[in-house]
């Protein structure tokens, strides 16, 4: 077994003890930054009724018969006024309509349920859209009962 010249071991010891040293300094570093983290976090339980309540917000037009309207330019839109204004497009622009908005479906799954290419159901979209707008400008201010 061949031995290691002083030097080298006073290199190695040196470096051991180098490498020792970073390890415990990481250590402390994290355990200091869990320490602030813990500082500033609380946990729901320890929260007051009022601070719960400034965790989240209710949407006011949910809420109670007069919260089922929402104002829009000026104009009040109630569920009623909306479902009088797609009654009034004819059926294939409504069911494109009630597809694309309220079902989520792209132009392509559209124009495949209808069986119709594609470009018509971008129209009726569009174009019902537009009828849709008209409607509601021109009556928003009879339906606001």
């Amino acid at each position: 077994m061949i031995e290691p010249d002083r030097t080298e071991w006073q290199v190695r010891c040196a470096f051991n003890a180098f490498c020792k040293r970073v390890l415990k300094n990481e250590a402390i570093n994290i355990f200091n930054e869990r320490q602030q983290r813990q500082a500033k976090e609380m946990t729901f339980s320890d929260l007051t009724p009022q601070e719960e309540n400034q965790l989240y917000t209710l949407d006011k037009q949910y809420e109670g018969e007069e919260g089922q309207s929402f104002q829009v330019a000026g104009k009040k839109i109630t569920p009623k006024l909306l479902a009088e204004a797609l009654r009034t497009l004819p059926k294939e622009k409504r069911k494109t309509v009630l597809l694309y908005y309220f079902f989520d479906k792209s132009d392509v799954e559209i124009a495949e349920l209808l069986d119709i290419p594609r470009s018509p159901v971008q129209y009726r979209r569009t174009s019902s859209f537009k009828r849709l707008r008209r409607f509601l400008e021109e009556h928003a201010d009879e339906w606001s009962d």
